[in-house]
């Protein structure tokens, strides 16, 4: 039965994954001498950004065509909602779209699956319970909790995609914490748990090609995508907001680190630069694959606390987490602007 329910679609999914990668990498219609101007890491602008189609149309194929999954209002809005990222994506790959034009995207993509029927309908109490949210008697309040969820948790995923393997390795990592979740007994959703190792099985055949030194990028299409199938697995799920905001901490409270950042020095909000923690880390002479593992190690770390923990300590576990990551970016944040200035003394 297991066999059956999550290791066949594990394979078809890595083995689709792997199939088209190879395609887009080996066959010169797919090959671009120049995607598009990149101003986070223009080095890498003659590799192909097809990863993120490759994981996108494997996936999609997978659950469309698992015979033990059945094809509910939600299930169809994942679908549909990763062909408009599929569009928007690729025009992004291939021409660098402005902020506004990516922010008007994820409404628009809010809006389309909360027209196909998901909702938060309720939220993790610590002190014991969830908080119940009416579905129909607030729209408006429900509607901007679901595109605040699915904007983080999209725009943290993205921005993770800056360096080889990052995004899919903390991917990978949340989407193993959700398929884990979904099976334990006072949880168990199979569909949940067969959607997730769909996921899964996906990143791991893109990962053979990402991991440092990279053959092929997520794109925006992979970072968007990945982003979207983790925030709307837990929406789904119903109770796997907190969880997935607890593994996915460090990113969401870089994200927001630097947010504060560019607030702060009056920049564009949404204008990319390199303030992230792993450009940081780069420039404080850590190798890719070093900062790859650090991401890797802390995720996996706070992953298993997230599975061992309970609605109050999951929230007490994201407040330590918070500060710690917080400390961690003054820090790192610190010794960036120590280091600057003794290059200009020097000067």
């Amino acid at each position: 039965m297991w066999t059956e329910l999550f290791l066949t679609p594990l394979v078809i999914a890595f083995t689709l994954t792997t199939g088209f990668i190879l395609l887009f990498l080996l066959t010169p219609l797919f090959r671009r001498s120049v995607w598009r101007k990149e101003k986070r890491h223009g080095y890498k602008k003659a590799i192909s950004r097809l990863g993120g189609v490759a994981m996108l149309i494997a996936f999609s194929f997978t659950l469309f065509f698992d015979t033990h999954l059945v094809l509910t209002r939600e299930f169809y809005g994942l679908l549909f909602g990763s062909v408009f990222i599929f569009i928007f994506g690729l025009w992004d790959d291939l021409k660098e779209l402005g902020w506004k034009i990516q922010v008007f995207f994820q409404v628009a993509l809010t809006v389309f699956i909360f027209i196909f029927g998901m909702r938060i309908s309720s939220l993790p109490n610590p002190f014991g319970g969830v908080w119940i949210i009416p579905p129909d008697t607030f729209i408006l309040p429900g509607f901007l909790l679901l595109f605040v969820w699915v904007f983080l948790v999209m725009n943290a995923m993205n921005w993770l995609d800056g360096l080889d393997g990052l995004c899919g390795g903390v991917s990978l990592i949340t989407l193993v914490t959700i398929f884990l979740l979904s099976l334990k007994p006072e949880v168990y959703q199979p569909p949940i748990a067969i959607l997730a190792v769909i996921g899964i099985g996906v990143v791991i055949g893109f990962l053979f090609f990402n991991i440092y030194p990279a053959r092929i990028l997520a794109g925006t299409v992979g970072s968007m995508f990945l982003g979207f199938l983790v925030a709307t697995l837990a929406v789904i799920a119903g109770t796997k907001i907190a969880t997935a905001l607890l593994v996915l901490s460090l990113p969401i409270v870089d994200a927001m680190f630097v947010l504060w950042q560019r607030l702060r020095e009056g920049t564009s909000l949404f204008q990319p630069d390199k303030r992230h923690l792993h450009f940081k880390l780069l420039e404080l002479g850590w190798s890719e694959r070093r900062i790859a593992w650090f991401f890797f190690l802390v995720t996996a770390l706070i992953a298993v606390i997230a599975l061992s923990t309970q609605a109050l300590g999951k929230f007490v576990a994201l407040l330590l987490v918070s500060c710690i990551i917080f400390a961690l970016l003054f820090f790192v944040d610190r010794k960036i602007r120590l280091k600057e200035r003794q290059t200009t003394l020097k000067q």
